[in-house]
């Protein structure tokens, strides 16, 4: 019978779903926020109570508007807004972009009507009033333009209780969507039924239904986003730093969406079934009893820390620490690795049999996580030497789920596969304006008197390299676009007036400085400095990219690099149930983030330790002078990351200087996901070998052109390590269980520790 393999799993992925005691302390309570309260009381053992959607949306929609509040929220966020590099572009796109990816967005005028609805009292609750500001910043599709006020992010998540898939049935029929746990059960259980497509969601046609759901994630390109609403084996392999089991799940942004009280799903094989939707109570409801005592405790610039918030009760987040664990992070689907980091940010496989000549390095991520071994740098050195000294002909790079992380990581991944080839293929830039170029003006003075080395016994001198010396904001740290320094501040600041704004003249790292491992995490990169010894591992032809779509940030500077400069051709899979080709790259583009509270920090401390009272005080009447306010950050959701896009990319060679997040591209070849790519990773890996080298085309759409010959799968003897790793697979094959695959992974930033200068947090 469909879906019966899934009511176990549907028991346990809430508590939500049989809630006798929550229904009942609703039914005794004066109102909603008072009846989450009792049903938390009664939760005591529970590292994160669960309650119904509906009663949590009921509660967080009583708390009142401040609107005084409201309007100082508002005229806070606009130093803030000034630093997001592509508000002239969102507001007038390229056709290509409004035709193909994201409409216009007025940010703005958005934040203008906004306020204008606060004084007109248009707002019926605080929850509207941070739905609409939040959803103003989410709809530019900038992974790297969010916040998050306290009322939509501090006190609750939502969530449902089943994950979905969207598979092929062939490879070659559009996909449909189905039950994760009806697969699962299909593929390794003892499942007496063939699970059911699902047709319609609440009523609604169902890929009707999920292409708008697509549209609350954080990715820009309409397939990628798609993919993301989905259970993913790469976005697993990330555990609570990822997008969890999807959006639909209340993953990634998906937990700052409503999803209504109930889901009901009806299959193309007449059945239906409905489950309650629920929200997870993130802060303690300790003395809560209406939505204006909600507001009062947590909507305050008194409320509570996160910690206090964490140690004041169970009913807060699971993990109380804000230190990463050194566990490793399992990685359900995934082969036996030759080599891997810690949390699955990067790891390197071999495939078996046919495939036997094929190496993979998996890529999910480019950020770093604490100080794990071997380092994200080490697992790609070691892996690619392992592959060459073992005789692999092909690569294969997955970058699926890759939300990005530190810049220069990128840049050196791409060195270590061509350590000879040009290390730049587009240009940054940001907004000239008041604050960029007070700020650099005073950077730039300071380290024209200081030396550049990273080689000093003087504290105070060191602490200056790291703050001042190696800053964007010192004209000596980057390169002009032709390789050469810039003699002054003014040369690099411009401005150059483009497409109704100010942008300052295109700059590129200057990735053999003394200074580069105080911008990329510690390490140096390949092919510069000490790091120039190094033999490229396989030609370009005998390497390919595939990724879901998410592919953002660092991710996309590392794949601007490796099909520009390289000529790598790129594999995109999935996307919506439609034909055609799709982008390989969905996620945002710009190439530095900026966190708010970086942005503060820096205008505070120019005014206060690099000015004397004098030019403190004229600073002060400034742009500068505007960062005092504490206001957003106390109002921002605990434990969120806001952040603006500050760097943009232009390709080289554009002359029209269009941000690389405005420009279409289609991927070379689209490959459809199957049933055995949900549960086995591998058999996205072979289908990819088989499209590339094999003779043998997976591509629904587009091909991989000329380059790409048929490879010859040698018969040669294997070694004692190649055998012990097969054995290792072969018994990894027979292991496989629907046990290993968890159905409760849920985004947590608190416990991520996840770290990027070039990263969209989801």
């Amino acid at each position: 019978m469909l879906f019966r393999s899934s009511i176990a799993v549907l028991s346990l992925a809430s508590t939500a779903l049989a809630t006798p005691v929550q229904l009942n302390a609703r039914q005794n309570a004066s109102s909603p926020c008072a009846a989450v309260s009792a049903s938390v009381a009664s939760q005591a053992a529970t590292a994160t109570p669960t309650v119904p959607a509906q009663l949590a949306y009921e509660c967080i929609t009583s708390v009142p508007l401040n609107k005084s509040a409201a309007l100082d929220l508002v005229d806070a966020t606009v130093p803030y807004f000034r630093w997001q590099s592509s508000t002239a572009w969102l507001k007038n796109p390229p056709e290509e972009y409004v035709e193909k990816v994201q409409e216009a967005v007025d940010v703005w005028g958005g934040l203008a009507s906004i306020k204008s609805k606060i004084e007109g009292e248009e707002y019926e609750n605080e929850f509207e009033f941070g739905w609409a500001l939040y959803r103003l910043l989410q709809t530019t599709h900038d992974g790297h333009f969010v916040y998050i006020p306290d009322v939509i992010g501090t006190v609750f998540n939502w969530a449902r209780p089943v994950p979905l898939v969207s598979i092929s049935e062939d490879g070659t029929e559009l996909p449909k969507p189905y039950v994760y746990p009806d697969i699962l059960a299909s593929s390794l259980g003892n499942a007496s039924f063939a699970p059911s497509p699902i047709v319609a969601i609440n009523g609604q046609d169902a890929q009707e239904y999920l292409e708008n759901w697509s549209q609350y994630g954080s990715l820009q390109d309409r397939d990628a986003l798609y993919n993301n609403v989905f259970y993913e084996l790469a976005v697993i392999s990330l555990g609570s730093s990822g997008s969890g089991m999807g959006t639909f799940t209340g993953g990634g942004r998906g937990r700052w969406v409503y999803p209504g009280p109930e889901t009901e799903l009806e299959f193309e094989n007449g059945t239906t079934t409905t489950f309650t939707n629920y929200a997870k109570v993130l802060v303690p409801f300790d003395g809560i009893t209406d939505g204006e005592s909600l507001y009062k405790k947590w909507f305050t610039a008194d409320k509570p820390s996160e910690t206090e918030a964490v140690a004041a009760s169970v009913s807060a987040t699971a993990t109380t620490s804000s230190t990463p664990t050194a566990r490793a992070t399992p990685a359900p689907g995934y082969p036996p690795p030759v080599i891997r980091e810690a949390h699955n940010l990067i790891g390197g496989y071999y495939l078996e049999d046919d495939y036997s000549d094929i190496a993979v390095l998996s890529v999910p991520s480019f950020s770093s996580f604490g100080s794990t071994e071997p380092s994200f740098q080490d697992v790609g050195e070691q892996f690619l030497a392992a592959a060459r000294a073992a005789g692999k002909k092909k690569l294969i790079v997955d970058v699926s789920a890759n939300g990005g992380g530190l810049i220069l990581q990128g840049y050196d991944l791409y060195k270590q596969l061509f350590p000879t080839l040009i290390g730049y293929a587009a240009g940054d830039r940001f907004r000239a304006f008041e604050s960029t170029d007070l700020l650099g003006q005073k950077f730039s003075e300071i380290s024209e008197g200081l030396p550049r080395t990273l080689d000093t016994d003087n504290e105070t001198l060191l602490q200056l390299e790291y703050d001042i010396v190696s800053s964007l904001f010192n004209y000596q740290t980057d390169m002009d676009i032709e390789g050469n320094n810039f003699p002054s501040w003014e040369a690099k600041f411009g401005p150059l007036y483009q497409h109704g704004d100010n942008y300052t003249n295109l700059f590129r790292w200057n990735l053999s400085d003394v200074l580069t491992p105080v911008n990329s995490g510690g390490i140096y990169i390949h092919g510069y400095g000490n790091l120039t010894n190094f033999t490229q591992p396989f030609a370009a032809e005998d390497i390919v990219v595939v990724t879901d779509g998410y592919c953002a940030s660092t991710c996309t500077i590392f794949s601007e690099l490796m099909r520009q400069r390289a000529g790598v051709k790129y594999i995109s899979l999935g996307g919506r149930p439609r034909p055609g080709i799709t982008q390989a790259i969905g996620g945002v583009k710009g190439t530095n983030n900026y966190p708010w509270t970086y942005i503060q920090a820096l205008a505070q401390y120019t005014i206060t330790e690099l000015s004397t009272p004098e030019e403190g005080a004229e600073l002060n009447q400034t742009e500068l002078g505007e960062y005092w306010s504490d206001v957003p950050f106390d109002r921002a959701a605990i434990g969120s990351s806001i952040n603006v896009n500050f760097r943009d990319g232009i390709r080289d060679g554009d002359e029209t200087n269009t941000p690389l997040q405005f420009v279409y591209e289609p991927s070379d070849c689209r490959i459809l996901y199957t049933k055995e790519m949900t549960v086995d990773v591998t058999a996205i890996w072979k289908a990819v070998a088989d499209t590339t080298w094999g003779g043998k085309s997976h591509c629904i759409s587009g091909d991989l052109g000329g380059g790409y010959a048929k490879r010859e799968v040698s018969k040669k003897e294997k070694t004692w390590e190649e055998k012990a790793l097969y054995t290792r697979m072969a018994q990894w094959k027979r292991s496989m269980s629907i046990d290993d695959y968890p159905l409760d992974v849920f985004t947590n930033l608190k416990e991520a520790g996840l770290d990027g200068n070039a990263i969209l947090y989801p």
